[in-house]
């Protein structure tokens, strides 16, 4: 199981999408590249918003992109010196708004090489419980929920994350009902269609099914993905 960061993040209102990715994946990327504390870093710039497969209307969170940090040195992961406050300030000079979840990551289905991936659809969900469940409760419920998923056909890799803390401003932890996320789906699929066909599946209607017993809103994301380290 490991500990990732993620940044759920959205461009300044004046830049046009294509600025933003350019900006994302050919600056900023390279410039986190250089931080010694991380293991890996992926970027996952989001492509379209569309509820394929779930019965779920939207939660109102809008972003436009997704940073995953695999965390090697949690004291440092920036290292030291101006390296810090470079990547602060451009995260100024080009973000709208900056989220952080820190997560648990769990993988049901293994997830495939980068390679493969890279002939893959990716689909990240932002998940909420339902307010009459405790977390542990959610938490209990999500695990029965990952057995589901494995028995839908076309599944090419699924992980959970299971959010640990929030952070509404990067470096301070926020109160849950501040950022109401309970976790972060990663699912993988051939394409949109073979997507489609798992949730309409018999194994899929079971799948989502159970999802509305314990969810109160997934608000899902189809995403290009970037590893940077």
């Amino acid at each position: 199981m490991n500990i990732v960061r993620m940044g759920l993040i959205a461009k300044k209102p004046e830049w046009s999408g294509d600025e933003f990715r350019k900006h994302w994946l050919g600056h900023h990327g390279p410039l986190v590249r250089n931080a010694p504390g991380l293991s890996q870093y992926r970027q996952n710039h989001i492509v379209d918003r569309v509820q394929r497969g779930i019965d779920f209307t939207r939660d109102p969170l809008e972003y436009d992109g997704f940073s995953q940090l695999w965390i090697a040195d949690a004291q440092k992961p920036f290292g030291e010196g101006e390296l810090p406050q470079k990547i602060i300030a451009d995260e100024n000079y080009f973000l709208g708004r900056l989220n952080i979840l820190t997560v648990k990551q769990t993988t049901v289905v293994d997830v495939p090489s980068d390679e493969q991936r890279a002939r893959l659809k990716k689909r990240m969900s932002l998940i909420r419980r339902r307010p009459d469940l405790s977390e542990q409760e959610f938490l209990n419920e999500w695990r029965v929920h990952a057995e589901l998923v494995r028995e839908m056909p076309g599944v090419k890799g699924y992980r959970q994350n299971a959010v640990i803390q929030r952070e509404v401003q990067k470096g301070t932890a926020c109160a849950y009902n501040e950022l109401p996320i309970d976790g972060v789906v990663e699912f993988w699929f051939e394409s949109t269609d073979t997507l489609q066909e798992a949730f309409a599946s018999a194994a899929g209607v079971k799948t989502m099914d159970h999802a509305k017993t314990f969810l109160a809103g997934i608000t899902a994301f189809l995403v290009e993905e970037h590893r940077i380290i």
